[in-house]
């Protein structure tokens, strides 16, 4: 399968170094090794951090010969890795070119080096959505995008056993290697916890104080933990989204799991894929046209909520609401259509039912049609 994002990483490539980032196991090495002469990964341009032979290469600066594009794979595990990439491309971005990728935020670990800014175009690789799985994607592309989740290898296996195995493997993973390598944490027991708390966590109000007597940790702690599972894509949050008119909440926020197949309930493990549908398309907005997108949701003080709304900069675009079913119209969405000046409102739901509602600016419709409209 093909990534959507090759075609844009090659065009890129020609302007400046690329840098993508993503959680583990998301396609990011496959991707990369795409963009070679030949996609293996014993290929020369090749080189990883994580490989001890590549590693002692990289510190010697012994690099391949006759090589038009390198490719730096979990190199920001190196503390001082931002002043060895800036190295080499100074002396030779003239002649070759450059992509790096790793299982954290890029633009995060900034561990030592001087500054690569407008070196280097930043790239996030998301989880396969409904449209890239399939232009016109069905109602079966959606029931198992919603069993395995959009990682490429439990998703295109399509197995249960494969995907518990998968999931058991890449957990340890995540703990064991990027936990300790990136954030030099002690409490490893205790973010194990914390990563077998947040899917029962998906899509409510996020209290932090409740994770905070959960974990038994100090308030700062536990939000210091949060931020580090975001660092490392394994979770997101979302903020609300102010009304003039309206008193909407302002401090609460939302989480949301960048592998919606954790969760347990249907209900939130479909909002999650819609989630992460949308932050796709935030990111893609922002990565390659430079647009200042967000996700947000919308919550008044009374309790009504629209699930997510989409801006650019502080105007919104469009809102989603979410439901399993083919439902009728949410009636939190001719409250909120009538007092804010949201464009337009998407209700989704797994089933077939489209339907427009003019006077509240609406449209019922399946979670596969937002797709084939947002292209993403």
């Amino acid at each position: 399968m093909q990534r959507a994002l090759r075609p844009i990483l090659l065009a890129d490539l020609e302007e400046k170094m690329v840098f993508v980032g993503g959680p583990r196991q998301v396609g990011k090495t496959t991707l990369a090794l795409s963009l070679l002469d030949r996609a293996e990964a014993l290929h020369p341009a090749y080189l990883s951090w994580d490989d001890l032979a590549d590693r002692k290469l990289l510190l010697a600066g012994a690099l391949p010969a006759g090589q038009p594009l390198l490719v730096f794979d979990e190199i920001h595990k190196y503390r001082q890795w931002r002043g060895l990439i800036k190295g080499i491309y100074d002396k030779q971005h003239d002649t070759r070119k450059i992509l790096v990728t790793g299982s954290a935020r890029l633009d995060h670990y900034r561990k030592g080096g001087d500054s690569l800014q407008g070196r280097y175009h930043y790239h996030r690789l998301h989880p396969l959505s409904l449209y890239e799985v399939s232009p016109h994607p069905t109602s079966s592309d959606l029931e198992q995008l919603l069993a395995f989740g959009g990682f490429p290898e439990p998703f295109l296996k399509a197995n249960s056993r494969h995907w518990k195995r998968w999931q058991r493997e890449r957990q340890s993973r995540v703990i064991q290697e990027d936990l300790i390598s990136l954030e030099q944490v002690k409490e490893v027991s205790q973010l194990e916890l914390l990563t077998s708390i947040l899917p029962s966590r998906v899509g409510s109000p996020l209290s932090i104080n409740n994770l905070r007597q959960d974990l038994a940790v100090a308030f700062e702690t536990a939000d210091r933990y949060i931020r580090i599972l975001e660092n490392l894509y394994y979770c997101f949050r979302i903020s609300p989204h102010g009304l003039p008119k309206l008193r909407a909440v302002k401090k609460e926020q939302k989480l949301y799991l960048w592998d919606w197949s954790l969760c347990d309930d249907p209900a939130a493990r479909f909002e999650n894929l819609v989630a992460s549908q949308l932050l796709k398309y935030c990111h893609h907005l922002e990565d390659t046209e430079g647009e200042d997108m967000s996700l947000r949701f919308l919550r008044d003080s009374a309790g009504r909520e629209i699930d997510f709304v989409v801006a650019r900069g502080n105007k919104p675009v469009f809102a989603v609401e979410c439901k399993t079913g083919e439902r009728d119209l949410s009636r939190n969405i001719p409250y909120f259509a009538a007092r804010s000046n949201i464009p337009v409102f998407y209700q989704v739901h797994a089933g077939a039912k489209d339907i427009e509602f003019a006077a509240s600016r609406a449209r019922i419709l399946p979670l596969t049609t937002l797709a084939r409209i947002l292209k993403v």
